[in-house]
């Protein structure tokens, strides 16, 4: 791609429907899960990207049979029953953090030494609360550098703790990396989690799948996790579209006056992300829930003083749909998305102001008010979201340029077509 991509506002509302990839998230859990599974599993509408396909080579050094047709958006995962077939494997993971962090828990229940690394950024990202519980189970785990972040080294003979306690105020996925391998541990295990929990939908998202797997878990206090180690069984499976793409497209409706139907999601959905549509809503947006599709209308719209913290990773989004309301919006409880694939604080609010936006960062958030945005280019820092959600920004001003727009590749590579393919009509 060129490095930089200019955006061409539309002339008038955006009227359409969108079926977005599949979720990383759910794509990732699922192949994790799949692997530790007895028998064979067909996962469908699997997301092709940078993440994902991190996900797959890395379970194939690990010894899992993964056959992936990423043009299908299929992988078959010929399971290894709770074992991790190969000894010893060094695991390169860019910045995906789902990949490193499941994958630094799925080789715990390992038998050999096992050494996770990234890239630059990577290495400046949290995963000290899930080494100190793999201590804490006995594991000999530890980061290379001793400053809490990845490269990660483990030698371990596997999981036989029967309790366990997590900190996952930085992150819910150390949690839910612990939880999908509880079931292939060699005792039952109680796993409670340690103070604050952030993005409490991401947990309800991996015990969903663990129990379409055949995993036996129950949560008889909030926070503490009973898990009986008797595995998965392998399935076919069908991954859910992107919830967290999805809010860029309700967002087009919002911003436009439009109105947009995003199929294959619903108020059900798996992912808790579905309720960034809530959050439109309440800027003064009508939403109609389907039993297959979702349709946002797009209204006057009002700012807004929201807690963020169970949807973060549509924080983003939010803060480019609120400069187009009538007041300020005030996005909160979002300090845990300073340690994402950027500073999801500082970067956003120095955009915005980039842009010539009204916009005021705090320890846990920001407050943007509302503002024409000015030519300018956004800097992505590498970051996908950066990339996908300012790009909004030039569907309603000219001569926004977004930088480096290959960094969508991380989760969403077709993301500029597809927007464009959705907007075309109303240029």
């Amino acid at each position: 791609m060129p490095s930089f991509v200019e955006m061409t506002p539309v002339s008038g509302p955006v009227r359409g429907s969108i079926r977005p990839p599949g979720s990383k998230s759910l794509s990732n859990r699922a192949m994790i899960v799949a692997a530790l599974a007895s028998g064979s599993s067909r996962l469908t509408g699997v997301l092709d990207s940078v993440d994902t396909r991190v996900m797959a080579t890395a379970l194939q050094q690990l010894g899992i049979e993964t056959n992936a047709d990423f043009e299908e958006k299929v992988i078959e995962v010929s399971g290894a029953g709770g074992m991790v077939p190969e000894k010893a494997a060094d695991l390169w993971c860019e910045n995906s953090g789902t990949s490193i962090r499941f994958l630094t828990a799925f080789c715990s229940i390992g038998n050999g030494e096992y050494r996770l690394d990234g890239n630059e950024r990577m290495r400046e990202r949290p995963i000290a609360p899930l080494i100190d519980s793999l201590v804490q189970a006995g594991i000999d785990a530890k980061c290379e550098l001793s400053n809490g972040c990845p490269p990660v080294i483990l030698r371990t003979s596997g999981l036989s703790t029967n309790r366990l306690e997590v900190a996952a105020s930085m992150s819910s996925q150390y949690l839910s990396g612990l939880l999908m391998i509880s079931p292939a541990a060699k005792n039952n295990l109680v796993l409670s989690v340690a103070g604050e929990l952030v993005s409490r939908p991401y947990i309800d998202m991996t015990l969903a799948l663990m129990r379409s797997f055949g995993a036996v878990v129950s949560e008889p206090t909030p926070g503490e996790f009973h898990i009986q180690a008797s595995g998965y069984v392998g399935q076919d499976y069908d991954i859910e579209p992107d919830a967290s793409a999805a809010s860029y497209f309700f967002a087009v409706a919002a911003i436009t006056g439009g109105l947009v139907t995003v199929e294959g999601l619903h108020r059900d959905a798996l992912q808790g992300d579905v309720r960034f549509v809530d959050a439109l809503v309440e800027m003064g947006c009508e939403a109609e829930w389907g039993e297959n599709s979702i349709t946002l209308t797009g209204r006057e719209l009002r700012g807004i003083d929201i807690d963020m913290n169970e949807i973060s990773d549509t924080a983003q989004t939010l803060a480019c749909v609120a400069p187009f309301a009538s007041g300020p919006t005030r996005i909160r409880n979002i300090a845990h998305n300073r340690l994402k694939e950027t500073d999801r604080i500082t970067a956003v609010v120095h955009e915005l102001k980039r842009a010539g936006i009204a916009a005021e960062e705090h320890e846990d958030g920001m407050t943007i008010s509302p503002s024409l945005p000015q030519p300018c280019t956004i800097q992505t820092y590498d970051d996908h979201r950066m990339a996908m959600s300012f790009a909004l920004l030039g569907l309603k001003a000219p001569g926004i340029r977004i930088a480096d727009p290959e960094c969508t590749s991380k989760t969403y590579p077709e993301y500029f077509e597809d927007l464009e393919s959705l907007c075309e009509g109303s240029r």
